[in-house]
Formats: structure tokens, C-alpha cells, sequence
């Protein structure tokens, strides 16, 4: 029944042709019972074995008719075959996200601590953009490319699920990791090229300042968008002792001044996040306002198939002007 789905009619109008049909049922009954009358009699038993084929096969003339009639309406109304396709180009974005992975993303503000959120929200806003070449930097003392530009981003979502605190050496270098990024997207020729820089802390590490990393971003066209991570006030942090874990409340000391400066630079925006709610809003902002531009050309081809229709409405006339004056026409006399 498929086939069904793709048939469309060009004059659809002539379907109100189809209330014929009960016009012709009620003339037929009409006029059959004033051409033929009754005969009533005091037995039928001398009639028990006679059969007429001709008696029901009169009848038939009318359904020849009403089924000509349908079919010939519906090759009025035109059915045709619809074939449809289209072609779409994508103006792709380039996206960097640079991860902070220092030891303070351990407090456990976000839940269960503020790397493994901003792994799993980052993972989500991956697997929602599936036509954008999205790579990975991670940084804390120093910086590295933890997965360059791709479009597979299973692989890359395999990757960030590895990143753990400790890989490299601590502290918070967010101009190393900037610089990093921007190195990845320096070449790009996608229409738009953006990072996306998260982190909980100041910068204290790494040869490049912040903001000058940002002034080599918009030489590129490099539009970053920074995200400061962490409660106000005090956040719990876990410390290994000799009895266990415990936890201490430790000063959430927030750069906001030079992230603030870094995404005014570039053109981009600064967010915070308190929570892990607040960090999906804010991931869900930047999809918004990171969207591909998709152009779409669609093409339809459609192909006539009234002839069926038609061909079916001259046979039914015709079996019915061949059986009226041949085999039925003594039971329609």
C-alpha cells in the first residue's frame, strides 16, 4: 500500500462526481420497481426448481455502470505519481572545546564533580550536532590536543570520556590551552571557527598570557565562548588522608574579569555556571547561537497515471453494452 502514499490528484474536484452513484442506485430501484410487478399466487411449490441465472444477471448491468462511473472520475481527477528528493549543503562549523582538567575540577559543587558534568553535558551538545568537525583540548599546567577536528564523533566522545585529572601536570594554563586550540582552527576553512573554553580557576601556569591568546584568536576569526565552573562562595573538595576521604570547603576563585575579556575579544560570550542544570542551559545557548546555515533544493517529478483509471471505466462500458445485447438481453427485456 506504499504506492498508495505517493499518488497525489491534480483536479480533485472531480470526486463530487462520485455522488452519481447513489443518484444511479435510487433511479435503477426506482425503475425496476415500476417496470416490473407482482404475481401472487397460492403456492410456489411448482416453482421450487426452477433457477434463473438471468434474474440475478440483470442486475449486473448496473454495476457495470457505477463501476465505469468511479473509474472514470478518478481519471478526471488526475492521480499522479510523486517522486521527490532533495539535495542539502551544510556551511559547516568548526568547533574546539578546551577542557579544563586541573585538580580543582574535583570539588564536587557539580555532581559528581565538575569534570565528569562538563564531560557528560559537552558529550550531549556533541551528539546534537552531528554535521560539525568538533575536536577536543585539554589543559592544566600545560596543554595538548587530546582529538583534533573530526566529523566521527564517536571516536571523539570515546576520547573525552578518557580525559581524567592528573594526565598532565596541575595548575590552570588557560592561555597555553586558548593558544592550543586556536592552533587547531588557525587553518580551518569553515565559515565559522569557535571554541568553546571551560574552567574553574585563574590563570597561574604556561608561557602565554590569556588575552594574548585571545588577540591571535580574532586575527584568525576565532569567536570564543568562555565558561566560568563553580558554586559562589565555597565548594566541597575531597582530600585523601590517611582515614579516607575527607572534605574541605575551598574558595571558588573564578577569573571572570579576563574570561569576560577573552570572549569580548573574539566576539563571543561568558557564561557561569553554578550547577549542572545551569551548565546545560549554557551549552544549550551556544547550540542556538552556533546553528549551520542549511540550504536546501528540493526537487519533485511527478508522472500522470489516469490512463489505467481510464482504460478500466471503457472496459466496464463496454462489458456492459456486450452483455446487454447478448447474454442478458433477455433479462433485461
Amino acid at each position: 500500500m506504499a504506492w498508495l502514499k505517493a499518488i497525489e490528484f491534480a483536479n480533485p474536484g472531480f470526486f463530487w462526481l462520485l455522488l452519481i452513484i447513489p443518484l444511479m442506485l435510487a433511479w435503477y430501484i426506482y425503475r425496476e420497481n415500476r417496470l416490473y410487478g407482482n404475481l401472487r399466487m397460492s403456492a410456489t411449490k411448482a416453482f421450487s426448481g426452477v433457477k434463473s441465472n438471468k434474474a440475478i444477471g440483470r442486475h449486473l448491468s448496473i454495476v457495470w455502470r457505477c463501476l465505469a462511473v468511479i473509474f472514470l472520475v478518478i481519471a478526471l481527477a488526475r492521480p499522479q505519481s510523486s517522486l521527490s528528493w532533495q539535495n542539502t549543503t551544510t556551511e559547516g562549523i568548526d568547533i574546539i572545546i578546551a577542557s579544563d582538567i586541573s585538580g580543582s575540577m574535583l570539588a564536587e559543587d557539580f555532581k559528581p564533580n565538575r569534570l565528569e558534568a562538563g564531560k557528560n553535558i559537552a558529550i550531549d551538545f556533541i551528539k546534537n550536532r552531528p554535521d560539525d568537525r568538533i575536536g577536543l583540548v585539554v589543559f592544566s599546567g600545560e596543554s595538548f590536543t587530546q582529538c583534533p577536528l573530526t566529523i566521527d564523533h564517536d571516536v571523539l566522545i570515546n576520547l573525552y570520556q578518557d580525559i581524567k585529572n592528573g594526565m598532565i601536570e596541575d595548575g590552570t594554563a588557560i592561555g597555553m590551552g586558548l593558544a592550543t586550540a586556536v592552533n587547531r582552527l588557525k587553518d580551518s576553512e569553515a565559515k565559522s571557527k569557535v571554541i568553546i573554553l571551560l574552567t574553574d580557576g585563574s590563570n597561574n601556569m604556561g608561557a602565554i598570557p590569556p588575552l594574548t591568546a585571545a588577540e591571535i584568536a580574532r586575527q584568525f576569526n576565532i569567536r570564543v565562548y568562555t565558561i566560568g565552573v563553580g558554586t559562589n562562595g565555597y565548594a566541597p573538595y575531597p582530600v585523601q588522608t590517611p582515614f579516607g576521604i575527607q572534605y574541605q570547603r575551598m574558595p571558588v576563585q573564578i577569573d571572570e574579569a579576563t574570561l569576560t575579556k577573552i570572549a569580548t575579544t573574539t566576539g563571543g560570550k561568558y557564561f557561569r555556571a553554578t550547577n549542572n542544570q545551569a551548565l546545560k542551559n549554557i551549552y544549550e545557548r551556544i547550540d542556538k547561537l552556533e546553528k549551520a546555515k542549511i540550504e536546501v533544493t528540493q526537487y519533485r517529478k511527478k508522472t500522470e497515471c489516469f490512463l489505467p483509471f481510464a482504460i478500466l471505466a471503457l472496459f466496464f462500458i463496454v462489458l456492459d453494452f456486450i452483455l446487454k445485447n447478448t447474454l442478458l438481453k433477455g433479462a433485461l427485456t
